[in-house]
């Protein structure tokens, strides 16, 4: 099939070589979003997916929205037979999903109709799924509703991050989905409607949301920490700023500390929840790099009674 590719982060170039390499098929061209600024200079860059196209030599469209009629005119001159889609990031309009005889494919980061939406990983991470997993499905107007092609399974390990378990999805997707391209040329595959029964969702977390809460028992501590690891980034207040949280681990049997007190040793720092305690291993002050959290309590010099948690942000 000729195919248009639409994509942009780095977790959809799998799924994008993947498709490179596939001999029945070609990537006519990709669709991704403009060009964001980035760094300290806030200089445009380019997202992953067009930096990919481009050193394979396929062509790429940014519209600013897919509903602009000068993209939609360019897609119906490629007129592909098939859109298979990764985290592109922007809503495709009926006008836009009508233009490909097979439609449009999306790859999306969960077992549907469990966690529809933004974050699949987060949230999977943050209600201590030990079993989640990829799908690919024909996209229509609703919310990842359409018809299922196919999935694939992955386990959600004890210290798992978002990050790192949606590193593992997109390798794993990107072979699922370069399968269900071959099945839907070939015919011997058929998208099944979704069951009503056991639909979730997982809208894009908020700053808000990554606030740990110190009275939450350690094992929801923990889930934050590494459901928001690397975004939107666990986070706490320790002398009216804020205290980002980049790994810990809860401490089973650790008692003794109120919420959010600390317990500061020469090689570690422990932390209070609403059940035993966490250990803090790495964290980020503000305007710093991440540095081991012992460094951190050592170069601050934390005085008896302080604790996380208190005051307003400044």
């Amino acid at each position: 099939m000729r195919l248009v590719f639409a994509g942009t982060p780095e977790v959809a170039v799998p799924a994008l070589d993947a498709l490179i390499a596939s001999e029945r098929h070609e990537v006519v061209a990709v669709v991704t979003r403009p060009d964001a600024p980035a760094g300290r200079g806030r200089r445009l860059v380019a997202s992953p997916v067009a930096e990919r196209a481009e050193e394979a030599g396929i062509e790429v469209l940014k519209p600013n929205r897919p509903r602009d009629e000068e993209f939609l005119a360019r897609l119906r001159e490629i007129g592909p037979d098939c859109c298979p889609v990764v985290a592109y990031g922007a809503l495709l309009p009926k006008v836009a999903l009508d233009i490909p005889a097979r439609g449009w494919v999306n790859l999306h980061f969960s077992l549907l109709p469990a966690w529809r939406g933004a974050a699949p990983v987060q949230h999977a991470i943050l209600a201590g799924d030990q079993i989640t997993g990829a799908s690919t499905f024909l996209i229509e107007e609703g919310l990842d509703s359409g018809p299922v092609f196919g999935t694939v399974t992955e386990e959600v390990r004890p210290t798992d991050t978002s990050g790192d378990l949606l590193t593992r999805l997109a390798f794993a997707g990107s072979g699922l989905l370069a399968a269900t391209m071959d099945g839907i040329e070939d015919g011997t595959l058929q998208a099944v409607p979704q069951p009503a029964d056991g639909v979730s969702l997982a809208p894009k977390l908020t700053v808000e949301d990554a606030q740990v809460d110190w009275a939450a028992p350690a094992l929801r501590v923990d889930r934050v920490v590494r459901g928001c690891t690397p975004a939107p980034g666990a986070w706490t207040v320790f002398r009216g700023e804020r205290l980002k949280l980049v790994a810990a681990r809860p401490l089973p049997g650790e008692e003794g500390l109120d919420p959010g007190d600390l317990a500061v040793g020469k090689n570690h720092v422990h932390v209070g929840t609403g059940s035993h305690a966490v250990e803090l291993l790495w964290v980020q002050p503000q305007g710093k790099k991440p540095m081991r959290a012992a460094d951190w309590a050592r170069g601050v010099r934390i005085a008896p009674g302080e604790r996380l948690g208190a005051a307003d942000v400044r």
